[in-house]
Parts: C-alpha cells; structure tokens; sequence
C-alpha cells in the first residue's frame, strides 16, 4: 500500500505536489506568507530577526516538545501542561529564596520540581480517565481551577505557612510573593554554559544540545514498549484494552512525563528571561505552546518534532514582526499585537473544529462500511 502512494507521488508533477504540500498543510502555509508580507513591512534586518529566532527557539522549544507525548497516546492538546508551569515556578522561588546561585540552582529548581509535577501529572492523569474523548477541554479548565490553587500558595501560603525568608520576595505585608521575582541567580546561566558567536549571532550551544537530547529521548521512547503502547492507545483505545494494554495507567504516564517536562520547561524559559512574573507567566505558556505546535503543522492526533520547531519559528516570527509591521503600514503597532492573539487563539479553534470534523467523516464512512457489509450479507441470503 505504501509503495503504491508511494509511486503516485513519484508521477506527479512539481505544481501537484506543492498543492498538495499546500492542502495538507494549509496552516504553516498561511503563516509562511503572512511572514514574507510582514517582514519587509517591519524593516527589521535579517542579523536581528536571525538573533530573535534563535532566542526563541532555546527558550520556548522544550515547552512545545512537551505535548508530543499526550498527543501520541490519543489524548489530544495537554492544556495540563500549565500545571508543570506552576510546578517550576514554585521551585525557583524555593532556590532564590534559599539563595543558590548558577547552574547547581538550575538543576536543582529542576529537581524540585518534578516531585510537584509528578503529583500534578498523576492527579490530571486520574481526572482526564473520567473524561474520555473531552481530554483537552477538561485539562483546559482543569489548568482554570489550578491556577486558583497556586495563586493562593503563592499569595497566602508562602510567607505565612510556608516560611520564606528572603524580604526580596516577600511583599511588604509579610506574606505572599511579589509580583516579580528576579532570577538573577540563574539568569541564562544555561544559555551562556557555552556561548558561540557566529557572524555576530549568538547561539546558547548548551541549551540547543540539552533540548536535542530531549528530541532524542522522545525518538527512543517511541521505540519501548510503553511508547508503543501509547500509540496503540493513541490509534485505537478499545483495540489497546482487547490488547492487553493498561489503558488508563498508560493514559496517566502519558500525562505525567507531558506535566515533568513542562515543569523544566518553563524553568528553561524563564532562566532565559531572567525574571518571573509570579501570577502570570505561566497563564499563556499552554496556549502559546499549543498554538506553535499547530501552527507547525501538527494535529490533535499527529505531532512530529519538526512541527515543533517549524511551528515556533513561525509563530515567534510573527510574534516579532506583526507589532512594527502594524506600525509602519497603518501607524499603530497595537493592530500586531491584537493580529497575534487573535491568530494563536484562531489557530486553535480551527484544529478543534477540523479534529471534530473529521471524527464526524470518519464514524459515517464506518457506519456506510457497516450497512455495506449488512446489504451484502442480506443479499448473499437472498440468493
């Protein structure tokens, strides 16, 4: 069957499969050409969009790669991924609090955090085995209900029950943490590990090799049992349970490595900035992730890694230029920034709709495949 899609491909011309490039992949084509308008619009230099590029990829790529997984088993978008957002958040209050310095407070933000992420992950895990088939609209509200957990740790708990002594942090009151809290102990301690500069662009060799080894990690998993088992589940769950397969437990393993690696992550992210902002950073992390993946050419039920790299450099570009590409052509660089909120948020909507849409097609050309066998069979008794 492979060999036969295989040669159709091989016949066809060089316009035919760029349409076809084009209509199986309508989503990074949009965005390929709203980034071909938009760059000469911005004026920006090819140095700086270049230098901009790659920032972004070392600091968002590890969050986007971490929704391959739950993606792979059949449970769509991980909007649970916030929770390993808050997880890594908690823990670099921890080591700036404790006052530990480099990378050894790197590791070991990491560290702490993925006890947090593990319980974080596990209990999504449970809840999402109650909601199957409504797993990314339950994890999006699932991450709504968290946030209000975590606000309160942070602005009520940390301070009066859990002691931090660090005034830096705290708020003038005696509890609670600040609005912003400066990581100026980690900041891009990572990035600059081993700092190479070629042709003026600086590129953060450390983090591009731990994110590579994540890559590699996921192409190994694949491969094991538990991956297979994942995607088994991913193709057709009651199939996987008729199989053998844990069905559930994968589930929820599933989700606890998605919510470990989103947990280091946003401390990635974050050491990359250099400052946290403690009720807000991590609100946006899942929708943002989520978009870049789909606009990468992902779906709800395929993500590869290239779709996350594609989709962050298309995304982070337009990120970049949309605000003075706004400015320029029509005098306000608001129009950009509302242009990209309403693509990330558009982006998504869509691939609910198309998933949807095509859940529908297929449980009728099943129930036409059905009542085609039937009218055989009635025939066959017929005669």
């Amino acid at each position: 069957m492979k060999s036969v899609e295989k040669k159709k491909k091989e016949q066809q011309s060089l316009p035919e499969r760029f349409i076809l490039l084009i209509t199986e992949y309508p989503v990074p084509a949009l965005f390929i050409v709203i980034s071909i308008l938009a760059i000469p619009a911005s004026g920006f230099s090819v140095g700086y969009l270049t230098q901009e590029l790659i920032t972004r990829l070392v600091r968002n790529s590890f969050l986007v790669l971490s929704l391959i997984i739950p993606i792979m088993a059949g449970m769509g978008l991980n909007f649970g991924m916030t929770l390993g957002a808050m997880a890594g958040q908690i823990a670099l209050i921890f080591i700036t609090d404790w006052g530990i310095i480099g990378l050894p407070g790197l590791f070991l933000a990491m560290i702490l955090s993925m006890p947090m992420s593990v319980l974080f992950g596990y209990a999504t895990g449970k809840i999402l085995n109650k909601a199957k088939g409504r797993e990314m609209v339950t994890s999006f509200i699932l991450a709504f209900f968290a946030n209000g957990i975590y606000q309160l740790i942070v602005l009520y708990g940390m301070g009066s029950v859990i002691n931090i002594g660090s005034d830096a942090l705290v708020l003038s009151r005696g509890y609670g943490i600040r609005n912003a809290v400066n990581l100026i102990n980690v900041r891009q301690v990572m990035d600059n590990l081993v700092p190479i500069k070629l042709f003026g662009i600086n590129i953060p060799l450390a983090t591009f090799l731990f994110i590579t080894l994540l890559c590699v990690m996921i192409l190994w998993f694949k491969k094991t049992k538990l991956g297979q088992d994942m995607r088994a589940i991913g193709q057709d769950m009651a199939v996987a349970d008729a199989a053998g397969i844990a069905v559930e437990k994968t589930r929820i393993i599933a989700i606890v490595i998605s919510t470990v690696l989103a947990g280091i992550g946003q401390i990635i992210y974050l050491q990359n900035i250099g400052t946290m902002n403690t009720y807000n950073s991590h609100e946006q992390i899942g929708m943002f992730s989520i978009a870049a993946i789909l606009i990468g050419g992902a779906t709800v039920s395929k993500a590869k890694i290239g779709n996350v790299f594609l989709g962050v450099m298309l995304f982070h570009l337009m990120f970049v230029v949309s605000p003075m590409a706004g400015k320029n052509l029509i005098g306000s660089a608001m129009l950009g920034e509302y242009f990209r909120v309403f693509v990330s948020y558009g982006v998504i909507s869509i691939a609910l709709v198309l998933h949807a849409w095509k859940r529908l097609k297929e449980q009728e050309r099943s129930r036409a495949g059905l009542q085609g066998i039937a009218t055989e069979e009635a025939r066959g008794s017929e005669a």
